[in-house]
């Protein structure tokens, strides 16, 4: 199994967010995690990438168990094996667009502008790299994320509502493009999600609630 999630719960004080979630995604999977405004969904991503911490139970990704890294391991594991797209795109305003899709390459020391140009380009972006984030629309600029979330070859790719500041229509692109570019790879992905246009196109869909996920 690519991911492995066992038993995992969170809490802030008194206040479940979640408690017993377990959920299994294989290499290759499209998993979409749905439900309530407030129940944990961008929470329970933010673990599996081992960005946020949780009270009890177990996060894997290929048989590395993410809660026993350091810190420093856990931010050299999730820049290898990791790639998020965030719904607020957090591209970097100063770097131009293949500066910002290049970003995950050379925090891990390598530097290839023939792949960089090749996830523009597979991403509907050809002939846009030198522009800034300013210059771009929405939807471009989740795609200029998209991008950089895969450019690594991440084994995981994790999407926190990709698509909730679109229009329907670019919102179809976006998932096009967020899809096929994953298949393509072979990555994981778990996305969190509002649209039942978006989760009906994912192999499985889960339920999450303040008591576990189905």
């Amino acid at each position: 199994m690519s991911l492995v999630v066992n038993a995992l719960s969170k809490r802030y004080g008194e206040l479940v967010v979640f408690d017993n979630v377990s959920l299994e995604v294989a290499p290759g999977e499209f998993v979409a995690i749905v439900g309530e405004s407030g129940v944990g969904k961008s929470t329970l991503l933010n673990c599996m990438a081992g960005l946020d911490t949780w009270d009890t139970g177990s996060v894997q990704l290929d048989g590395v168990d993410i809660g026993a890294l350091s810190a420093d391991e856990r931010a050299l594991w999730r820049r290898r094996k990791v790639g998020f797209v965030f719904q607020a795109f957090h591209v970097l305003p100063h770097l131009d667009v293949a500066q910002n899709v290049a970003l995950p390459l050379m925090l891990l020391g390598q530097h290839d502008d023939a792949r960089v140009q090749d996830m523009l380009d597979a991403v509907g972006l050809h002939g846009l790299g030198a522009r800034l984030p300013q210059q771009l629309s929405g939807g471009q600029l989740q795609r200029v994320a998209i991008a950089r979330a895969l450019i690594h070859r991440p084994t995981l790719l994790l999407a926190d509502e990709p698509t909730g500041n679109l229009d329907p229509a670019t919102a179809t692109k976006v998932m096009d493009a967020l899809i096929s570019q994953t298949r393509q790879h072979g990555a994981s992905l778990v996305l969190v999600t509002h649209s039942a246009a978006a989760a009906a196109r994912a192999d499985r869909v889960l339920h999450l609630s303040a008591v576990g996920i189905a």
